[in-house]
């Protein structure tokens, strides 16, 4: 996705306004698609466990994936067993898979990888998420709720919980794509009867503090350490006056960028990659002696390239280290998520207690 792109998406200039035609045509397709699910058309799937949804209305990352372990590190906190269900996006095949922390990403995806190793929680990934909901389920039986991980506009997944996560973008220019960032008219109108297969958005989570009033609100922070592949951590306090690379293959990685910078680290070059990105080891060559901060969505994919690279005439490999992104949602969101959980029919009495 270009920066150009998403600049245009912030206002209503030239090039957004040349693409409103475009954005006609997704709004027509949308709402079709919509009204085949309400007339039974196509088919909605309800699953034996809850299941919550945390996904995008706006194109471009918002901070869904660190949300989703917030999610399930609180559900196992309160005694659920959470599983997790992803598309994958980026990696190779379609096939149904389950994530395994020693996978290739290029197998499962850089972001269920490393949900599957942050959580411990069984992660699934399949080109239809129902599919890889029913796989989970079966491999582990013990799971009594669902995750997924993007998926607002897949109605074809029954959920019980929806959560739309916003960053400093908002709705942008109020646009659909590809005119504006919008996957999907906002606000989502309510459904039309308790029958609606469309399910309402539950939860709106914002990741910036300039969030409409009354909003959760989700804090972002680097972790105060960067970690190797071994495991072992570092203080970035350590890393201060060292000449570093960064490098990040994400949605916006000037704010990955800005938010080292703000930890008092001086970043001698930076370079950004489509998100995403498969590296090469002609990528990591140009790293030959030299510390790189990465997001912790790279590292999985690098960390083990640069384990295969041979050090030219004994010349030292790249050193990597991993600076996590965390999120704090206020304690408002973590209420307002058990008291719609709390409201389900049927669920294990073991689940009512709270943690802080």
């Amino acid at each position: 996705m270009s920066g150009r792109l998403m600049q245009a998406w912030l206002g209503r200039g030239a090039l957004a306004r040349l693409l409103w035609p475009l954005s006609q045509l997704y709004r027509a397709a949308e709402a079709s698609r919509r009204a085949l699910y309400r007339l039974g058309w196509l088919r909605v799937e309800r699953l034996p466990v809850p299941v919550i949804v945390v996904g995008n209305v706006v194109a471009g990352g918002a901070g869904k994936t660190p949300l989703v372990m917030a999610v399930v590190a609180h559900l196992q906190a309160r005694g659920w067993q959470p599983g997790v269900i992803s598309r994958g996006h980026g990696r190779r095949g379609s096939a149904c898979l389950e994530v395994l922390p020693g996978l290739d990403a290029a197998q499962c995806g850089d972001e269920p990888l490393l949900m599957a190793r942050r959580t411990a929680a069984p992660v699934f990934v399949a080109a239809q998420r129902v599919q890889a909901a029913r796989a989970l389920l079966s491999a582990h039986p013990q799971v009594d709720i669902l995750v997924a991980d993007d998926g607002l506009q897949h109605h074809g997944l029954g959920r019980d919980l929806n959560i739309a996560v916003f960053d400093e973008r908002g709705i942008g220019n109020g646009w659909l794509l590809p005119a504006g960032a919008l996957r999907e008219p906002w606000p989502r109108r309510g459904p039309l009867d308790a029958h609606d297969p469309i399910a309402p958005i539950d939860l709106v989570v914002h990741t910036s503090e300039r969030a409409p009033e009354g909003a959760l609100l989700c804090r972002r922070r680097l972790a105060d350490y960067a970690e190797a592949a071994d495991g072992s951590r570092q203080p970035l306090a350590q890393l201060r006056g060292q000449p570093l690379q960064a490098w990040a293959g994400i949605a916006k990685p000037e704010q990955f960028f800005g938010m080292l910078r703000q930890a008092g680290l001086s970043l001698a070059q930076t370079r950004s990659w489509p998100d995403h990105h498969a590296y090469t080891a002609s990528d990591l060559r140009a790293l030959s002696g030299q510390t790189a901060l990465v997001t912790e969505k790279d590292a999985v994919k690098l960390m083990p390239l640069a384990a295969t690279i041979e050090p030219a005439d004994g010349s030292p490999g790249p050193k990597l280290l991993a600076v996590p992104l965390l999120v704090e949602p206020e304690v408002a969101f973590f209420e307002a998520l058990d008291a719609r959980l709390g409201r389900l029919h049927g669920l294990p009495s073991h689940h009512g207690h709270t943690t802080s």
